[in-house]
């Protein structure tokens, strides 16, 4: 199946996604862009691609950081979970974030049982996210106890973002997916977790799923920018999913989504119009079909003439 290699000019994909830069030329975002951020109060956007077309699109709307999050288990592959999703299969998708991206920070989430089996491994794994994909960061869950890991994979010029607080890939551990930090242990194991992400050197931490007044005390504690995702407005930044701002999640959103278009219902009804058009053989029609020049139709003509005449 061909799709957008016959135009004029030889138009393809990014021919007609692309949108109109607004305002300045962007400055490319680095990790070095996150710390002045913080510094400066300015808020930090984040948002999950998973393929060239969203990487390039939230990239030209000019969000600072695009994660290539382990989601994509769920939302591209229709995993259960994050805990099936393979290294490969990350790479596969950071690969074509990459090629859409050239302005925002691009992060590439370590899917589970990349990092968990030693840190000779994990930092392997961390490199192949840098050399083969194009990351520019790569991430980990977990607080202090992979602190020491996180050294490691910093000591071979790879910056990690970190993440703690209700972390998918411990869903089966943590029984669900729950809200964490919620007793005075949990607030200050949390607290114990981001100051040694924190002293690790951290490029930044995404807290998920724990009440506001905890993530406001980790923000303010520690010199590393944090991105929330319900996690309250204190965060030096905030992060969703594409698919969730979209509509494209199929299930009840929790409860710190907001959704911001209706993508579902935009393909919807689009493929249904499109069914209904050929159904009634109103697509095609004679504008978007191609036609044979003048003289080849009558040459063309001419050879069917004397098929028919040898047939009488």
């Amino acid at each position: 199946m061909c799709t957008g290699s016959i135009r004029q000019g030889g138009g393809a994909l990014e021919d007609i996604v692309s949108l109109t830069p607004i305002g300045e030329p962007r400055q490319k975002i680095t990790v070095a862009t996150l710390r002045e951020k913080k510094l400066q109060h300015e808020p930090i956007t984040c948002l999950t691609a998973y393929d060239y077309a969203s990487g390039r699109l939230v990239d030209e709307a000019s969000i600072d950081v695009i994660l290539v999050g382990d989601s994509l288990a769920m939302t591209m592959l229709g995993y259960e979970n994050t805990l099936s999703v393979t290294v490969d299969e990350m790479l596969h998708h950071t690969r074509a974030v990459r090629r859409g991206v050239k302005h925002g920070l691009l992060v590439g989430d370590m899917p589970y049982g990349s990092y968990h089996l030693g840190a000779d491994e994990a930092v392997r794994n961390a490199a192949r996210f840098v050399k083969e994909a194009g990351a520019e960061v790569v991430k980990i869950e977990g607080g202090e106890k992979r602190a020491d890991l996180i050294r490691r994979i910093i000591d071979a010029e790879i910056p990690v973002a970190a993440h703690i607080g209700l972390t998918p890939q411990s869903v089966n551990m943590m029984g669900g997916y729950k809200v964490q930090g919620k007793s005075l242990s949990d607030i200050e194991q949390l607290m114990r977790d981001a100051v040694a992400l924190d002293r690790a050197g951290v490029a930044c931490i995404y807290l998920e799923g724990i009440p506001r007044e905890v993530a406001a005390m980790i923000t303010a504690e520690v010199s590393t920018p944090t991105i929330g995702i319900g996690a309250g407005p204190e965060c030096d930044g905030q992060v969703l999913v594409f698919h969730d701002i979209l509509n494209l999640t199929f299930g009840d959103p929790a409860k710190f989504v907001r959704r911001y278009g209706d993508a579902a219902a935009l393909i919807t009804h689009a493929a249904q119009s499109f069914r209904a058009d050929v159904v009634s053989h109103q697509y095609p029609s004679d504008k978007e079909s191609y036609h044979l020049s003048k003289d080849t139709r009558a040459a063309l003509e001419t050879v069917l003439e004397r098929k028919r005449a040898l047939r009488r």
